[in-house]
């Protein structure tokens, strides 16, 4: 059984492995989210990369834009990987979505993509094959925020239904929702004796099933005790100073 982390190093680490894991599995389409507050998702790609270590310069990170692109390039000079930008079509060079995935190319991390790079993104994953394809905390839920309409959030429907969600972790009102691969999903539920597991699911529960497992567990009243979540938010806090 999986078991909540400690911290933002623990929770990356059990990330990684999850990635392993899935990938020995097979599966080619990872996502991985951490979706904490105030966590800034450069620096959390950036702890994350040694997973793919093995494959040195085979590895292409894409970022949402050439400046994110030359920012990691400049901040992470130790890093052995290609820095590539998935914007191309705000970008002054000739470079094709086709060729952003190179025969050379072993695996694809995507860090943050937006619903606005949806299209290139799927393009590059779908030239990847049956390389690794990772998105790394993207921002894809809220396709309708951005002005895009029906036709684009059934793309992205599609879409992330072809991946795999190897690592997830979103902190809710008094409870948590994780998974980490091959472990189903789970709820945790924060109590007075700390966080407890109250349910497993084969799938990721949508909210009414939240709410249904959620009621279930509170039963009588049980005051919100301060534990991970709260140690974990002072922690970024201090991390994003």
């Amino acid at each position: 059984m999986s078991f909540l982390p400690n911290s933002l190093d623990e929770a990356i680490a059990q990330a990684q492995e999850a990635t392993r894991a899935a990938i020995v599995a097979g599966y080619t389409r990872l996502q991985v989210e951490l979706l904490l507050p105030e966590l800034k998702p450069m620096p959390a790609a950036q702890q994350y990369l040694p997973v793919f270590a093995d494959l040195g310069s085979g590895l292409k990170v894409f970022f949402t834009d050439a400046g994110a692109a030359a920012l990691a390039k400049r901040d992470w000079a130790e890093v052995d990987c290609q820095f590539a930008s998935i914007d191309v079509a705000g970008s002054r060079q000739t470079t094709t979505v086709a060729e952003l995935a190179e025969p050379d190319d072993r695996a694809f991390l995507f860090v943050a993509p937006s619903a606005v790079e949806i299209g290139p993104v799927e393009q590059v994953c779908n030239v990847a094959g049956e390389r690794p394809s990772i998105l790394f905390n993207p921002r894809l839920e809220d396709v309708g925020t951005v002005g895009i309409g029906f036709t684009a959030r059934k793309i992205r429907e599609r879409f992330l239904n072809t991946f795999e969600p190897c690592y997830y972790l979103r902190p809710l009102e008094q409870a948590v929702l994780f998974r980490c691969y091959p472990a189903p999903w789970q709820v945790w539920l924060e109590t007075e004796a700390g966080y407890q597991l109250v349910a497993e699911e084969l799938q990721k529960p949508d909210g009414e099933r939240l709410d249904q497992i959620l009621a279930q567990a509170i039963g009588p009243k049980q005051a919100p005790k301060r534990g991970f979540l709260t140690d974990l938010q002072r922690m970024l806090r201090a991390l994003s100073q």
